[in-house]
């Protein structure tokens, strides 16, 4: 395809969100054709199964149920949004993906990694980002700034357990040990300027095959 197939991935309060919007923007004034988009959402069908699965009040949600869930989302929001967008040469923008859904029900929930992926190459067709970055922060401080910020919407995963959390980083530590090529690691423990520079500094490198 023409454009390029970026995600962004980390533990709750890395900051990936904020930095997505700067670096997108950056992207723009720079001149390059830049959609924005997220995970699980992004689409109206996708944003509904979304409300679902994030609802604070579905606590009894079983692990595969938000597992077909998040692949539900995902089958949809690529085929109607992404894919069309790189097939026109856009530089894709994604805040999560398949990487999220192997880390919090494949690890943290314990479904099994190679499950939770088997469940995924039905919704994804092999179809892969080529750049993952992947803003690593230790989840007491991911979690001490979602504590910090009254602006952040609570949703389900934030009343997950510590223990929960430092599962999921330990998965992603996992996935950049596999896939070196494509899972880039950023220091979000640093300030927010730092954080963007190095961010955008790797995905540069990625973008000369990009027409402006």
């Amino acid at each position: 395809m023409k454009g390029l197939f970026v995600t962004f991935e980390g533990g709750e309060g890395a900051g990936k969100s904020s930095i997505l919007k700067e670096i997108s923007q950056e992207l723009r004034d720079d001149g390059y054709p830049v959609l924005e988009t997220r995970e699980p959402g992004g689409i109206d069908i996708a944003e509904k199964i979304r409300d679902v699965i994030l609802n604070p009040s579905h606590t009894s949600m079983d692990a595969r149920t938000e597992a077909l869930l998040y692949a539900a989302a995902r089958r949809q929001h690529l085929v109607e949004k992404v894919i069309p967008a790189l097939e026109e040469g856009k530089i894709v923008l994604c805040d999560r993906f398949l990487d999220s859904s192997l880390v919090y029900q494949g690890y943290a929930r314990g479904l099994g990694i190679d499950a939770v992926h088997r469940i995924n190459e039905f919704a994804i067709e092999d179809f892969m980002p080529e750049l993952t970055l992947l803003f690593d922060i230790t989840p007491e401080e991911g979690l001490m700034r979602i504590a910090a910020n009254k602006e952040r919407e609570q949703n389900r995963l934030d009343l997950e357990k510590v223990d929960f959390h430092e599962k999921v980083h330990e998965a992603y530590q996992k996935l950049a040990v596999d896939f070196p090529d494509r899972i880039k690691v950023i220091n979000a423990s640093q300030s927010f300027q730092e954080v963007k520079t190095d961010a955008i500094q790797v995905l540069r490198k990625y973008l000369p095959s990009i027409q402006k």
